[in-house]
C-alpha cells in the first residue's frame, strides 16, 4: 500500500511541476485575408539555436484557434537560458521575424509580430485557452 501511495505521489509531483519555465517570449501570427504566415522560419531558427547553443530541450507552446483564419501564437520558454543566450535568442528572433515580414511574396499573407521587451509569465498563460506543447 505504501508503494502505491509513494508512486502516485511521485507521478503527481512530476505532472504538476513538469513545466519549468516561468517566463516566455511571445511570437504572434496574424492574418490579413488568406491565413497566417508560416511558422517554418521561426521554428528553423529555434532548432538551429538549440543545436548551436547545445541546449537539451527548448519549451515551445502554441495557442491555436485565435481567429477564423487560423491565427496562432507561439510562446518560447527562456528560464533555462543564460543572459548571453537569451540576448542572442532575442536578436535572432527579431531578425528572423523581420526578414519573414519583409520577404512576403504577397500582401495577402499575414504578419508575424514579436516584441522583444514583452515577457509573458506562466501565471498569464494559466488563463489562456487552447494552449498545447508545440510538436512538429
Amino acid at each position: 500500500m505504501k508503494k502505491i501511495i509513494i508512486t502516485t505521489a511521485l507521478f503527481a509531483f512530476t505532472f504538476f511541476y513538469a513545466q519549468k519555465n516561468q517566463n516566455y517570449l511571445e511570437i504572434s501570427y496574424g492574418s490579413v485575408c488568406c491565413g497566417p504566415a508560416s511558422d517554418k522560419p521561426v521554428m528553423s531558427f529555434l532548432k538551429e539555436f538549440k543545436n548551436k547553443s547545445q541546449i537539451k530541450s527548448m519549451e515551445v507552446l502554441i495557442q491555436k484557434g485565435m481567429g477564423r483564419e487560423g491565427e496562432f501564437t507561439l510562446y518560447v520558454g527562456t528560464d533555462f537560458l543564460t543572459k548571453n543566450q537569451k540576448k542572442r535568442l532575442i536578436r535572432g528572433l527579431t531578425a528572423t521575424v523581420s526578414n519573414q515580414n519583409n520577404s512576403k511574396k504577397s500582401q495577402s499573407i499575414g504578419n508575424v509580430t514579436f516584441d522583444s521587451t514583452a515577457v509573458v509569465t506562466q501565471s498569464d498563460l494559466t488563463e489562456v485557452k487552447n494552449l498545447t506543447i508545440y510538436k512538429k
